[in-house]
């Protein structure tokens, strides 16, 4: 086990933790009931856990499938594959994954930008792609030869025109820098509060507001491609209402079904690595008695870097404003 500094607060699993955790997984040899399945982690290989998932019980789809790098998964290498290898690989995936899909069933597909490329013309073919949303993903150290990437897609896709979008869930709440006022002297499209002028704005396709998960963060593990609990939870919030089941067929360490459980959705995992399927359950044990979502709160999206400053707080006797590494 890696040595890590006191203040990290990188989720682990210690080797106790780890039989007990190991004991709640589930491994699928025969066709598996939804009650079977509801709210439980399924560690297999996709590909051999998805022929025995029920036809049409799927109300939102989470898929964060490898993008088309090669990249070590605790041991396991996934590897670049040529462009029409690549897409043959994820046409597969789709077609296995769209009979558990119900009729007005939403789907995010997570890309970068050259996976996006291959992947695009067969999501164009088999659903109504609604939009592309891109995220900053502001982590790396730059390209010395390119411009450095720090951008991640997102597909936004639907199986029919019906399907379920709740804008007022995932409005962003913003600091208005230079209000204006009606010829009364009102709020115009924002509002005065105690700790500063705020304007509640439509969800937009580009996210700079995402934080990715790193050491001091509780919800932080070793997974080399973890998303942030806040961005999934934007997804769930617009693309489900409560007691919906949503599919991660690619879990890794968790991020999905925590958030689901946090925000009151049922949730499948399906992930191959033992070893975060145990990180996914004891993020799951924890949200039990922790239901935050760090950069949602108050029922808002609070922008990047901002939530310390926007939100009152009891100042210490010094009068100085404290700083907390763990807010955004």
């Amino acid at each position: 086990m890696k040595t890590r500094a006191p203040r990290n607060r990188t989720l682990t699993c210690h080797d106790e933790e780890r039989d007990l955790l190991q004991s709640r997984l589930l491994h699928l040899n025969a066709p598996a009931s939804l009650s079977l399945l509801e709210n439980r982690t399924v560690n297999q290989d996709f590909f051999s856990a998805v022929q025995y998932l029920p036809t049409g019980f799927v109300d939102l789809l989470i898929l964060d499938p490898p993008y088309n790098l090669s990249k070590d998964y605790n041991g396991q290498r996934f590897m670049e594959k040529g462009g029409d290898e690549y897409a043959t690989w994820f046409r597969n995936v789709i077609c296995l994954i769209m009979p558990t899909l119900l009729p007005n069933a939403s789907v995010y597909v997570c890309s970068d930008w050259k996976t996006s490329i291959l992947i695009a013309p067969i999501l164009q073919e088999l659903f109504h792609i609604q939009n592309r949303i891109t995220w900053e993903r502001e982590k790396g150290r730059g390209a010395k030869s390119n411009w450095k990437n720090n951008t991640e897609d997102i597909w936004f896709c639907t199986r029919t025109k019906d399907y379920v979008f709740n804008v007022d869930a995932v409005k962003l709440k913003r600091k208005v820098i230079a209000p204006y006022r009606d010829s009364e002297g009102a709020p115009k499209d924002w509002q005065e509060e105690d700790d500063g002028n705020f304007r509640l704005t439509f969800p937009s396709n580009i996210w700079s507001d995402i934080t990715i998960p790193f050491w001091s963060m509780p919800e932080n593990t070793d997974h080399p491609t973890q998303k942030p609990e806040k961005l999934i939870a934007k997804l769930v919030l617009a693309s489900s209402t409560p007691g919906a089941m949503v599919l991660d067929p690619f879990q890794g360490s968790g991020t999905t079904a925590v958030v689901c459980k946090k925000l009151g959705r049922r949730f499948v995992g399906i992930e191959q690595d033992t070893e975060y399927c145990c990180w996914a359950e004891k993020r799951l044990q924890l949200a039990e008695s922790d239901q935050s979502i760090q950069g949602y709160s108050d029922g808002v999206f609070w922008e990047r870097n901002s939530l310390n400053d926007q939100k009152p707080e009891k100042k210490p006797p010094t009068g100085k404003k404290t700083l907390s590494l763990f807010d955004e």
